[in-house]
């Protein structure tokens, strides 16, 4: 019985160490899939787990960054920050203005640092893009973007265990 637990105990624990993983801005998607297949999971369950990881914060920054970075300008410990993550942001926004949903789509979609779901995020919410174009566009870009990462992932570790 002991072995039992122990082994449902690691099971949740790698899953969970995934997970959160995809959940960091930055590492997201892109790092959770390597990580959880490094960890000894299949290359789809590592990224079914890194996806769904992955989209957790996408709502809570939708609906929350604008007026969250709104009261953080009006104080002097944050004004800095505020500013100077609502001017990357924008830097990048060029293709989403112009394309918007589909703009946003690709953005996401591109596995490269800085392209994810809290980029992406952050970028819809300044542009005042509607919830019910933003959401579906993030969500089918990191849809693309894991099954990119998962390929490439599994090719890796495929060429390195031989």
């Amino acid at each position: 019985m002991q072995s039992i637990i122990n082994e449902l105990h690691n099971f949740f624990s790698v899953e969970l160490t995934v997970i959160l993983t995809a959940m960091l801005p930055v590492i997201e998607l892109r790092g959770a899939i390597p990580i959880g297949i490094s960890l000894g999971l299949s290359p789809i369950h590592a990224a079914v787990l890194g996806f769904i990881g992955s989209m957790i914060p996408v709502p809570f920054i939708l609906f929350t960054v604008r007026p969250v970075f709104t009261y953080l300008r009006e104080t002097r410990t944050f004004k800095k920050i505020v500013h100077g993550l609502t001017d990357r942001s924008m830097a990048k926004s060029g293709k989403i203005q112009k394309y918007g949903a589909w703009g946003l789509l690709v953005f996401v979609a591109i596995p490269l640092p800085g392209t994810g779901v809290w980029s992406g995020s952050l970028i819809a919410a300044l542009l005042d893009m509607r919830i019910k174009w933003a959401f579906p566009a993030i969500f089918i870009g990191n849809l693309i973007a894991g099954i990119l990462i998962m390929g490439l992932s599994n090719g890796v570790f495929m060429v390195i265990t031989g």
